[in-house]
């Protein structure tokens, strides 16, 4: 039986809705953050949800939280659960159970904290164009989906809509301060580090990913989501190949497939056939079950 789809939630006193979720204010200095079903393609939703992906991306992100939080502090306080939502002070609706997380309240900072460790995409793409990636100059003669010699900290904005742009190190210091752009680039590459050492003893190769940060009591503090497939470009390691592009646990399965219909990227946006739907359901789940080492659990 196929898990029913959220495509919006609707509670009172939201505060923020973004490509995938909604945030709704709670009581004192928490947020109720849900994450839904959509899924977005070149910057725009499609029509069409992913069963249990909001599940993924919540349940995914609380365990890189957990696994992290020594290193990194973040805005995590709990998943929600049939059996905290009281203490939490957030709803107790079935739908919002294991897709929902109780955060702390924090000041976002504008900045998009990419890290590469393998050269595709965008990057692969301004590589061809310039020999380099945000301003990190990088070595001549590299092959789509190489993997770098080190990790690079490729920031981007922060679009409200649209797309996000290339930033280098230099712009990110003159927006938010040069300490803070350290604080920032330094862990999002020990952030990176970590998570892509886990991720290989278990099958998974995490060529990019995202992070953002934000200031609790001017603590730099990681908040949003975490190493999901939704943030990360996840690849199997059995049968990588440098020189072209790589099967992957994302939703570059998504991107694609729409490529491939023709369109033209800009809204609306095609609907997703079933076979499509239920592929990339199934390698969100995949990648949650490898990194994770347990299946998705049902909400409780």
């Amino acid at each position: 039986m196929t898990a029913p789809v959220m495509l919006r939630s609707d509670l009172p006193g939201k505060v923020h809705e973004g490509k995938v979720r909604e945030l709704y204010d709670l009581p004192g200095d928490r947020l109720l953050v849900v994450a839904s079903d959509r899924i977005s393609t070149y910057d725009v939703v499609m029509p069409t949800g992913i069963p249990r992906k909001g599940e993924v991306l919540t349940r995914l992100s609380a365990y890189w939280f957990a696994r992290t939080a020594e290193v990194v502090p973040n805005h995590l306080t709990a998943v929600l659960e049939a059996d905290n939502a009281a203490d939490l002070g957030a709803p107790d609706e079935p739908e919002l159970r294991g897709r929902s997380m109780v955060v702390r309240k924090a000041e976002a900072l504008p900045v998009e904290c990419v890290v590469r460790g393998y050269i595709t995409g965008s990057g692969w793409a301004e590589y061809q164009r310039t020999g380099s990636v945000c301003g990190v100059a990088l070595p001549g003669g590299l092959v789509q989906s190489q993997q770098l010699l080190e990790p690079i900290f490729t920031p981007t904005s922060k679009a409200e809509s649209g797309h996000d742009e290339p930033m280098t190190f230099e712009q990110v210091e003159a927006l938010i301060g040069a300490e803070t752009a350290n604080a920032i680039r330094l862990r999002s590459l020990a952030l990176y580090r970590y998570a892509a050492g886990v991720a290989e003893e278990r099958g998974i190769i995490i060529a990019d990913t995202k992070f953002e940060f934000g200031l609790i009591g001017g603590e730099v503090t990681l908040i949003d989501e975490l190493l999901t497939p939704d943030s990360s470009r996840f690849w199997p390691l059995e049968g990588y190949a440098p020189g072209g592009d790589q099967p992957s646990f994302d939703k570059q399965y998504v991107r694609d497939w729409a490529s491939a219909t023709g369109w033209n990227r800009e809204p609306p946006a095609p609907a997703l056939p079933p076979e499509v739907v239920q592929a990339t359901s199934e390698r969100y789940l995949e990648a949650y079950r490898l990194l994770t080492g347990e299946p998705l659990p049902d909400a409780l």
